[in-house]
């Protein structure tokens, strides 16, 4: 087991390392904080489909209209997050509902899936791993434009 000194001076060496490994902790920690003060819940593909089947979960797709269009969760509705002020009123009618909400990894769906949160939305879940997440466990995706 290194002591603390030997540490210490490792650091002191290569503290170039250290900050990197500093920043990408923070980085991190940050992400996590942010989901966190969101209320969103990380679900996986098993439980979204749960979630489907048993609660009749609204999938939206966060994506680009060329991403959707290259292949989407069946029954997603697309939802561009530069859009998301104006479309969002057409989904109040669903806030009784949960929510799922996706993009390729998990970040873009992260920050509308927050936006959801602060318009009432009580139920919103974000695709943990995104649509490779999805195809990953061999899930269906279907191609093609939007659903209305």
């Amino acid at each position: 087991m290194p002591r603390i000194s030997e540490i210490s001076e490792f650091a002191v060496r290569h503290w170039s390392l250290f900050l990197a490994l500093a920043v990408v902790l923070v980085l991190l920690v940050g992400n996590e904080i942010q989901r966190w003060l969101r209320g969103l819940k990380r679900v996986g593909p098993a439980e979204a489909v749960r979630l489907i089947n048993r609660r009749n979960a609204i999938i939206l797709d966060v994506r680009t209209e060329g991403e959707f269009k290259e292949g989407h969760i069946p029954q997603a509705r697309h939802l561009p997050p530069a859009l998301l002020d104006e479309q969002v009123r057409k989904l109040e009618k669903y806030k009784d509902r949960p929510v799922v909400v996706y993009c390729r990894s998990g970040a873009r769906s992260a920050r509308v899936g927050g936006v959801l949160r602060k318009h009432g939305f009580a139920e919103v879940f974000n695709l943990d791993g995104g649509l490779s997440a999805w195809q990953s466990a061999d899930l269906p995706v279907h191609r093609g434009s939007a659903k209305d």
